[in-house]
């Protein structure tokens, strides 16, 4: 009889209580290949593992990277207080490859701007994941010669679903080019991806619209641990991720928020991640974060959480950074506040911690109405 290994990993319980996800060592094998494949590590390659270990298995870049022989280095402890740490180790190591959240990638960032000489980082390649990549953020790394490649996916699968990767047949402008690194990618080779309306129906790759995110896989679980929820997740072998997407025709998805985190205003959706990543390309703004407020009129509508850079503090105003929107959305979709704090609340793998900026801000604007 054939022994069955399996191991488990937990979600984040970012949304809700954690469930306990099924994974195989054939799984984590294929996995670990489809990541090796994509960001093109070989032997030659130096890669560091900055996502903890106990987040979807490290993104498997330590597996991908013991595969093929490639040197590995481990920074160890850090925070985002001393971001420093890690890019020191990418100069002296010869970082080739690496992987991390923007949560983290944007201190790095900072910290490298300050460096005399400025380094030289041409070839070094950085999966990021578990949020959108600011624009300003992947220009900013541009200008040492550093790739960020989008990535996407879920502890549920592993997580590698998505990698960005411009298609070369494709004739963009500069302003294309970047509007299109902010996709999630396309899906490697492994998976399926499809999107479907609230009635279960597929909906077209027109990239316009909006539905559900399905996923299945050789690396997808099929089910949670002991978790009644299961039922409710899984559907036909596809795995119901909980965001909302559009598929263009060329292939590439592109995340528009999440089911739970969408602001519905009006009987219309505003996205939060557009919202956010065009706030911090704001040369003032440091990290934001836009969740819905209750309202009395429109159900609900957009409040952003802003950190300034400390050079901007006291010199900016939620009206500067309201017209600076205004060029890209509509007045409807405009934050009905920004308000500004000293820092913004994150998970244990880094993101956002959206529930509980949910929770915190819920009233505000009922709030606001009544003492006016």
């Amino acid at each position: 009889m054939r022994e069955v290994r399996q191991q488990y990993a937990n979600t984040s319980g970012t949304t809700g209580r954690p469930k306990g996800v099924y994974y195989s060592h054939r799984s984590v094998y294929l996995h670990a290949w489809g990541g090796v494949a994509n960001l093109g590590i070989r032997a030659e390659d130096c890669v560091m593992q900055i996502v903890p270990m106990f987040h979807a298995n490290g993104w498997g870049g330590h597996i991908g990277g013991t595969m093929v022989g490639a040197k590995l280095v481990f920074p160890g402890f850090f925070t985002l207080q001393n971001a420093d740490l890690l890019v020191n180790l990418i100069v002296e190591e010869g970082v080739t490859v690496t992987m991390a959240a923007p949560v983290i990638l944007i201190p790095m960032l900072e910290y490298l701007r300050k460096l005399e000489p400025r380094p030289d980082l041409k070839g070094l390649r950085i999966g990021s994941g578990a949020s959108e990549p600011p624009v300003a953020m992947m220009k900013g790394f541009a200008e040492f010669g550093v790739e960020i490649v989008h990535a996407y996916g879920a502890t549920e699968t592993s997580p590698l679903v998505t990698m960005n990767f411009v298609k070369p047949e494709l004739d963009l402008s500069e302003e294309e080019y970047w509007e299109l690194k902010r996709c999630q990618g396309l899906p490697v080779l492994g998976t399926e991806v499809k999107i479907v309306d609230a009635e279960g129906n597929e909906l077209p790759w027109d990239g316009k619209s909006m539905g559900e995110l399905l996923i299945k896989g050789l690396w997808v679980t099929r089910e949670y641990y002991n978790d009644e929820r299961t039922r409710d997740s899984f559907t036909d072998g596809w795995w119901k991720s909980g965001d909302v997407a559009v598929i263009t025709p060329e292939g590439y998805v592109k995340i528009v928020d999440r089911v739970k985190d969408v602001i519905k205003s009006g009987g219309e959706w505003i996205s939060s991640v557009d919202l956010e990543n065009y706030l911090m390309a704001h040369p003032a703004v440091y990290e934001a974060c836009v969740v819905a407020a209750e309202h009395p009129k429109w159900q609900e509508r957009p409040v952003a959480i802003v950190v300034l850079k400390p050079d901007y503090r006291g010199k900016i105003a939620s009206a500067n950074l309201k017209e600076f929107l205004g060029q890209r959305f509509s007045k409807w979709q405009l934050p009905d506040d920004i308000i500004f704090v000293d820092e913004i609340p994150k998970t244990s793998v880094g993101k956002f911690d959206k529930k509980l900026l949910r929770e915190r801000y819920r009233k505000y604007l009922m709030e606001k109405v009544n003492k006016n």
